[in-house]
């Protein structure tokens, strides 16, 4: 089935929620891929996914474990002996030897808990304990989601970094060949074209930084894809698409029990309330049934021992009442309060940081937003600024080093809006994360 997940950092993405083990893996990733395409093949590969599924299904076994005494308990036993020296007892004035040497038994046997604390302890708890579970894969997927949006975004970024650098490449090596044939035709001295030659070889050292960085940061992706190394493939995106789902609602309430983390918190204060109750019930009986079957053997030789069975059976009931344990009782429900104390500062000591951390990341979002729609506009200035210069030095109105500075003030301020996109991209992601929007 499909599951909607919320506006991640713009991009509506659609994925496949992911069951344990049941789903269906995704194909390999190969040549572009899309955040959500990402995003899908993680949900089920991703190492902290895959680790998650498994404590989740340990800690299914484990409850269906201790729920399991509430079954009938089946048992077969066997045991042989060899009495070297037979039991001899007075009876009257004579001395009568029992028994004989050789005997055996075999013994079927079944118990039935009727009434046991601890029983109750794991019926009553085993649900909560599953909600756990799930709400911590859900936990885990949703850190999933935001660090592979954020790796992929780093990626995105230098890719539009690398876009820009070589477009400023080509715009230096034509200003070099311009400056150089100035140069040879007597028109200006050999400075403008030495600058020019710095200018593109800093701009290609640069590009070469950004170029060989591309394998350190496909290789954490694929790391948290849980994809393997040998696998190739790039990422894409619409930057149209993007830059027009960078706003969200800043104005959309926080709601604590939004939050997975709260959630978690609340089942573990409501089995903090269960295992308070639970030593309450310490004072309970215990109360079980059993039937037993015993085939007695017994001969003076060994190889005689089994050719006759002397069978006993009986059926019972046992009640166990505990009536004083040293105070132990009075402590651990004294215990099992206080931890009940104790949550309940700690569930709202998590609300407080919750309301922190988004009180943080909206401020950081709405003062990114600011920031990157000054430096758009700036950008907008320092390309209308280098269009004028570089016509002023084609006339010989400006001088070379003029059109050096437009040029670098205008690669800076397209670097800084790159960086500023991707920043509020960053942003929002987080805020949506404080906000419990990311499912």
């Amino acid at each position: 089935m499909f599951k909607k997940y919320v506006l991640l950092v713009g991009i509506g993405v659609s994925l496949f929620s992911t069951s344990g083990y049941a789903q269906e893996n995704p194909p390999i990733p190969q040549g572009e891929l899309t955040l959500e395409e990402i995003l899908e093949y993680s949900l089920v590969n991703s190492p902290m996914i895959k680790q998650s599924q498994i404590d989740q299904e340990i800690g299914d076994h484990e409850i269906k474990a201790s729920l399991a005494d509430w079954y009938p308990q089946v048992t077969l036993s066997g045991a042989g002996n060899y009495n070297i020296k037979l039991q001899t007892s007075v009876i009257g004035d004579q001395l009568i030897t029992f028994g004989q040497p050789w005997n055996s038994n075999l013994m079927f046997q079944v118990n039935q808990t009727l009434f046991n604390r601890d029983q109750l302890f794991a019926s009553k708890s085993s649900k909560y304990y599953r909600d756990q579970l799930d709400k911590a894969i859900k936990n885990t997927r949703i850190s999933t989601i935001v660090e592979v949006s954020k790796a992929y975004y780093d990626i995105l970024l230098a890719e539009e970094q690398l876009n820009v650098l070589n477009e400023n490449i080509g715009r230096l090596e034509k200003q070099l060949k311009d400056a150089k044939n100035r140069y040879e035709s007597g028109l200006v001295d050999k400075t403008d074209y030495q600058r020019a030659s710095i200018s593109l070889s800093n701009e290609m050292s640069v590009r070469n930084r950004v170029q060989t960085s591309f394998d350190a940061r496909y290789a954490y992706l694929k790391q948290l894809m849980g994809c393997p190394e040998e696998f190739e493939f790039t990422v894409s995106f619409d930057r149209e698409e993007m830059l027009s789902e960078i706003y969200m609602d800043a104005s959309e309430p926080l709601v604590l029990e939004n939050r997975v983390e709260y959630q978690l918190m609340q089942t573990q204060q409501t089995l903090n309330e269960i295992q308070f109750s639970y030593e309450k019930w310490n004072y309970l009986p215990q109360l079980s049934a059993s039937y037993n079957y015993n085939w007695l053997y017994f001969n003076q030789d060994f190889s005689n021992l089994y050719n006759q069975a002397y069978p006993t059976s009986t059926v019972g009931l046992t009640l166990s009442l505990p009536i004083f344990q040293g105070g132990k009782r009075n402590h651990r429900v004294r215990v099992a309060d206080l931890q009940v104390d104790r949550g309940a500062i700690d569930l709202q000591n998590l609300g407080n940081q919750i309301k922190t951390e988004y009180e943080v990341a909206l401020t950081t979002y709405q003062s990114d937003v600011y920031a990157w729609e000054n430096i758009r506009e700036n950008m907008k200035m320092a390309e209308e600024v280098y269009d004028i210069i570089k016509l002023q030095y084609d006339e010989g109105i400006k001088a070379y080093v003029d059109l050096v500075v437009a040029e670098t003030d205008l690669r800076t301020a397209q670097i800084n809006h790159l960086n500023a996109i991707f920043q509020v991209l960053e942003s929002k992601l987080d805020l949506e994360k404080a906000l419990g929007l990311i499912e």
